[in-house]
């Protein structure tokens, strides 16, 4: 993946006893990101590398990054909420949590986004950082939407214009397609996924970022055209998740760029259930 563990530059602290402070935990399988918000403000967020830790690890993590002050989140004075698509990491999470604020954590599923019609047809199947991406685009952006959301996969997920959740693509994702390449090619080294100079390598740097990069931006135009013929309408498309910075950029069909896309879908799932 690109950076590891990034965010935004503004510092922030919880003090005990604001009003109004909300944790959102998107947790991946490669990436973690947690997110504070104040009101509808993004005051802060952070992309952590995924892995098993205890309840007491994510704790630490949670006072390193929020900078928190004796007493804050016992008060009352936060709420905090997850989605997450790597069970074996959730319990750590909520646990610490339900400790840090002192109630359960909002769990994101199927049944939490009440206010979303989703013509999967299994519901319940539906990747619950999908749903909140879904929930986002709609009231952020507006209807037909398309999320392209670059992670350790990369999914497509279609918004029709009523707001209703129809489904989408899952692919490989950007770091996932380059390591298993790595890994099973043996005369090609490990290279830094950026940007090349032109299409046409000189070298297998040069010829491995060609490929990685603007193939995977190629695949993200392919199939967004694909689905839009399919939606009948001209969708807006909005990409988000860790790869997004790097990826969206290089594709005709992306109109936008929000790395917090998924986070602000939390934030309005939480508001919606309180």
């Amino acid at each position: 993946m690109p950076s590891r563990t990034r965010g935004t530059q503004r510092p922030v602290s919880v003090r005990a006893g604001r009003p109004g402070a909300l944790l959102a935990v998107d947790i991946g399988n490669s990436e973690t990101v947690v997110g504070l918000f104040r009101g509808s403000d993004l005051a802060g967020f952070w992309r952590l590398t995924s892995g098993r830790l205890t309840a007491d690890e994510v704790t630490l993590h949670l006072d390193i990054l929020l900078r928190r002050e004796a007493g804050a989140g016992k008060a009352g004075s936060l709420g905090a909420v997850v989605c997450s698509v790597a069970p074996s990491l959730t319990p750590a999470w909520t646990g610490a949590l339900a400790r840090y604020t002192g109630r359960a954590p909002l769990e994101v599923d199927a049944d939490t986004a009440k206010d979303l019609p989703i013509r999967y047809h299994d519901r319940r199947s539906v990747g619950a950082d999908r749903l909140a991406n879904a929930i986002a685009v709609r009231a952020l952006y507006g209807t037909p939407a398309i999320v392209v959301d670059l992670g350790t996969a990369t999914t497509f997920d279609c918004i029709s214009r009523s707001g209703a959740y129809l489904g989408g693509v899952i692919a490989p994702g950007v770091g996932t397609s380059a390591e298993e390449l790595f890994r099973r090619a043996a005369r090609l080294a490990r290279v830094e996924l950026r940007r090349p100079a032109h299409a046409l390598g000189r070298s297998t740097e040069e010829s491995l970022q060609a490929g990685v990069l603007w193939g995977h931006a190629g695949q993200v135009d392919a199939l967004v055209r694909r689905l839009a013929l399919e939606m009948k309408g001209t969708p807006g498309v909005i990409a988000t998740g860790g790869w997004a910075s790097i990826i969206a950029p290089e594709c005709e069909t992306v109109n936008r760029v929000d790395e917090a896309l998924t986070l602000k879908g939390l934030r309005l799932l939480w508001e919606s259930a309180r």
